[in-house]
């Protein structure tokens, strides 16, 4: 999907008007899942509404988008605030975990004799929500950015026209809730705004952050891994020279002990530890080489998730897509499945 326009309130539209029936299909499958929760649907439109206000008081053309957004699917603005800060409100829940995410960033070398930055990612979730996801290719901001989305939320996974690139992986603090800027709303933020990783940095540190994420910013010549949370944003040193990488528990000292350890371990643990075993012996040479290592089978740690259809609805977790940042080339290269089917299946690549 595309969008371009002179304002935010316009791109919105677009984008609402080109999703709007996915939309209306992701609004009933969120609306499934909060209600698996035991999240009431009062309890929904409040927090969505205070997400909005927040949004609209820090960064009122972001509320735009939103609200554009549903204008164009024909929907109510807290119905599509409510997707972007879905996140926030199912971390109410302990009925309805999270799904897992797994991340690699490589610094590479180039022909020339100097290094670049690359990165993968398996976007793990929900199975209900397989179709509801689309690439996403975003002018008219400061910087232009593509990469993936679902359908209803502004942004998060992709590269912007800056060279700056952004992997998000959720993380879970016993201190999150809506009230601040969402994790997907920061995503856009920061593609739409950020030239580098030193700015989105800052960025991070001053937005009224309420919740839990982890953002793996990257350009051709650094690379930072942060922690978001509700007590601080913090950077996250390297697994091995020159290797980020990142699973679903806090990886710095402070957040982690207030984690939601309940909600990814061991799971996310095993993942960790398991990439980091597999580079250190098969280190990444080459861009090709990040996807090889994500994929796992039976016995492994499910860096590779495949999900258990014999499972009820909100605990079937599946690889709904696999993500390659390379921000030297502004490339964003989606692959609609798992990193097991990367031979298999046709990758589509957009530039920014």
């Amino acid at each position: 999907m595309a969008t371009d326009g002179p304002d935010p309130r316009s791109r919105g539209r677009s984008r609402g008007l080109q999703l709007a029936t996915g939309l209306h299909k992701a609004l009933a499958a969120y609306d499934r899942l909060f209600t698996l929760g035991g999240i009431r649907p009062a309890t929904v439109r409040e927090d969505a509404e205070r997400a909005l206000d927040a949004v609209g008081a820090y960064r009122p053309g972001l509320r735009e988008q939103i609200e554009g957004l549903a204008d164009g699917a024909g929907v109510e603005p807290w119905q599509v605030a409510a997707l972007n800060a879905r996140t926030e409100i199912l971390a109410r829940s302990r009925a309805v975990p999270p799904g897992e995410c797994s991340t690699v960033v490589q610094r590479l070398r180039t022909p020339s004799g100097g290094s670049t930055h690359v990165g993968a990612q398996t976007w793990d979730w929900h199975v209900e929500l397989g179709s509801s996801w689309h690439t996403v290719d975003s002018a008219g901001a400061t910087h232009r950015y593509v990469g993936i989305t679902e359908h209803g939320i502004l942004a998060k996974i992709g590269v912007n026209s800056a060279g700056l690139a952004l992997h998000f992986n959720i993380l879970g603090h016993r201190e999150d809730r809506a009230g601040g800027i969402p994790m997907h709303v920061l995503a856009a933020l920061v593609l739409e705004e950020a030239g580098s990783t030193e700015h989105a940095r800052e960025i991070l540190r001053e937005a009224p952050v309420t919740s839990s994420g982890s953002f793996m910013l990257f350009d051709e010549r650094s690379a930072v891994l942060l922690d978001l949370s509700p007590v601080g944003v913090f950077e996250v040193p390297e697994a091995a020279d020159g290797t980020h990488l990142r699973t679903n528990h806090f990886l710095s000292a402070v957040p982690a002990r207030g984690e939601k350890t309940w909600l990814y371990q061991p799971d996310s643990g095993e993942r960790y530890a398991f990439l980091r075993d597999r580079i250190a012996r098969h280190p990444v040479e080459q861009a090709g080489d990040l996807v090889v290592r994500l994929v796992t089978g039976p016995g492994e740690p499910p860096v590779t998730c495949v999900p258990d259809m014999t499972g009820p609805t909100g605990r079937r977790w599946a690889s709904l897509a696999t993500v390659v940042l390379d921000p030297a080339a502004r490339t964003a290269h989606v692959l609609d499945g798992t990193p097991a089917e990367h031979a298999a299946r046709p990758w589509r690549s957009l530039r920014a």
